[in-house]
């Protein structure tokens, strides 16, 4: 039997498309071209897209998550025939400077080769510098609306014929693409009631251990009350959140997809908490014990998220789940891993 549209949408997932992505910047950009006067600009081609792309889906919104690296090759033909060619590197094409508009892109120039009088190939560079970038960052406002388009259906489950739309659900996270270090470890517990009858028997649930980490140029501190502080949690969960940072005091994140309390806390370098995929896969008595563990250096701090009671099976999708929405999630707001 299918889910019923309205709650399967409420699902937490995630669609990788790196791939379709490098096609994209090679096709949109390669080739483009403005005329101002005397002066012509052209992408020639894009040499190198580096970067992830992701479509997020979180209670019923498609949310693109992007960071990429783009290096194109251009040439410009002025005045008296004057050439230059080069190439641009664009460091960061990203959610945070397309769409939240919290940066600027930056853009960094290299002479190859050039032809004509210095004062005119001077004068044209600096054309190109003035008039690249708007030709460029017409085509990069455009991507999020492309991912939409081409992969939006794939995270959307549409109604079928048999399927009557419900009432409103609660975001469950699943699915996501890992990149920074992961590592597994398996547990086992059984647990049985002994003498239950069989209408009241609990289930043995086998489970396991799922850890991510990565480095961020942040600082403990920071990082911390990014993860408790109720008003700063949506700047990377970008949904609705509630936490109450103290022994006992109950958070939820993620629209109500991810809640739980507090165990442990120690500032700024240790979170613990009982943490639950809300009204999804797990049973709905079941909660994991998540760790957080924060070790500042000299210029970075390295984030560990140690989840232990996943149940089996469902590691893959909980790894890629805490990869995607916490990991990229302080990513998307530009705190910049180190590689």
């Amino acid at each position: 039997m299918s889910m019923a549209y309205s709650t399967a949408n409420w699902h937490w997932k995630t669609k990788h498309v790196s791939g379709w992505a490098k096609e994209w910047f090679k096709t949109e950009l390669g080739g483009a071209s403005t005329i101002d006067g005397d002066d012509t600009i052209k992408v020639e081609r894009v040499s190198e897209v580096d970067g992830d792309v992701e479509l997020g889906q979180r209670k019923s919104k498609l949310i693109t998550i992007y960071d990429c690296k783009v290096v194109v090759e251009w040439s410009a033909i002025g005045k008296d025939e004057t050439t230059v060619k080069g190439t641009c590197v664009i460091p960061e094409v990203s959610h945070e400077n397309t769409i939240d508009g919290v940066s600027d892109y930056v853009y960094e120039y290299t002479i190859g080769t050039s032809s004509g009088d210095n004062k005119l190939v001077n004068a044209l560079l600096a054309r190109v510098k003035a008039l690249l970038p708007p030709l460029l960052e017409e085509k990069f406002k455009a991507f999020p609306q492309a991912i939409l388009d081409v992969h939006g259906k794939d995270l959307t489950v549409v109604p079928s014929e048999n399927d009557t739309p419900g009432g409103s659900g609660t975001a469950t996270p699943a699915q996501v693409a890992p990149s920074a270090t992961t590592t597994k470890s398996s547990l086992s517990n059984s647990k049985s009631a002994a003498g239950a009858s069989k209408s009241n028997t609990i289930n043995v649930l086998n489970t396991a251990t799922v850890k991510v980490s990565s480095r961020f140029m942040a600082s403990a501190e920071d990082l911390y009350g990014l993860l408790t502080d109720e008003s700063r949690i949506p700047t990377w969960s970008r949904a609705a959140a509630q936490s109450k940072p103290s022994p006992g005091g109950a958070f939820s994140l993620f629209g109500g997809g991810v809640a739980g309390k507090y165990v442990e806390l120690n500032p700024p370098n240790k979170i613990v908490q009982e943490w639950q995929l809300s009204r999804g896969s797990w049973p709905s008595s079941h909660y994991g014990t998540m760790t957080i563990t924060l070790e500042q250096g000299s210029d970075s701090t390295n984030v560990e998220f140690s989840l232990d009671g996943v149940p089996k099976g469902q590691e893959e999708d909980v790894e890629r789940g805490l990869e995607g929405y916490y990991i990229r999630g302080f990513k998307s707001i530009g705190l910049g891993t180190v590689l």
